[in-house]
């Protein structure tokens, strides 16, 4: 009796669910295009198109030569008036408190300059910004660069993580919910999947009326693409 009840409360719980049909493409979990912000020319460039890289790994660098040689004169300046700051300090209730500002705002401005040209010099470098595979280069050594004009000298995106964007119609979109389970092939290819929407844009496209959701999914291909059947939720 009991599992009786059990099964005609399940049935009624999903009565109402519905299989909606939606096309997908994939694309990669990340995806990004990478820019020199400093201007330049192009002194080592450390990667190819297909190569594996960390984040944080340089992958580019500008000729920076006098960049660090400013670096230098600033740490050199940083660190003399931060000793002379320090020995005031010690005597601070002994000496003219106008010779005593003078110490401090050399030593700020001192610790400000260094600041300003480390970030110059580390401009000059370009790091991946997560773990993943290079597609796309243009880039090559002696090339000059210009800040004022970005322009996209690599392209990265996750090794194995992937995404499908997935489209359904408009009038479905009180039903389509994040956890909602999606059902689908990818064109050409007989297996069957399944995965869990995990977002579901807040708006609908102008010029289908389609609204969006991601899934996330194997390890296919970027640029396939498939359909399939999101199930909702019945009622609770």
């Amino acid at each position: 009796m009991k599992n009786i009840i059990l099964t005609t409360i399940l049935l009624l719980s999903f009565a109402d669910a519905k299989e909606i049909y939606a096309t997908f493409s994939v694309e990669p979990y990340k995806d990004a295009k990478l820019a020199f912000i400093s201007s330049g020319i192009v002194e080592s460039v450390n990667t190819d198109i297909g190569s594996f890289v960390r984040k944080g790994e340089v992958i580019a660098e500008l000729e920076n030569s006098d960049i660090n040689a400013m670096l230098e004169v600033s740490k050199t300046a940083y660190k003399y008036s931060k000793k002379d700051y320090e020995r005031q300090m010690k005597i601070k209730e002994l000496i003219d408190e106008g010779k005593f500002d003078i110490a401090a705002n050399k030593y700020e401005s001192a610790k400000n300059q260094l600041a300003y040209q480390q970030a110059l010099y580390n401009k000059t470098f370009l790091k991946a910004p997560f773990d993943g595979v290079i597609y796309d280069k243009e880039l090559e050594v002696g090339d000059a660069v210009s800040g004022m004009m970005l322009k996209t000298v690599f392209k990265i995106q996750s090794k194995s993580q992937r995404k499908l964007v997935i489209e359904f119609d408009q009038k479905n979109y009180k039903d389509v919910k994040v956890g909602n389970i999606f059902t689908y092939k990818v064109d050409g290819d007989t297996a069957s999947y399944k995965g869990k929407i995990s977002k579901v844009y807040p708006h609908a496209s102008r010029e289908n009326r389609k609204i969006k959701a991601e899934v996330l999914a194997k390890d296919f291909l970027p640029g396939l693409f498939g359909d399939g059947y999101i199930t909702t939720a019945g009622k609770e």
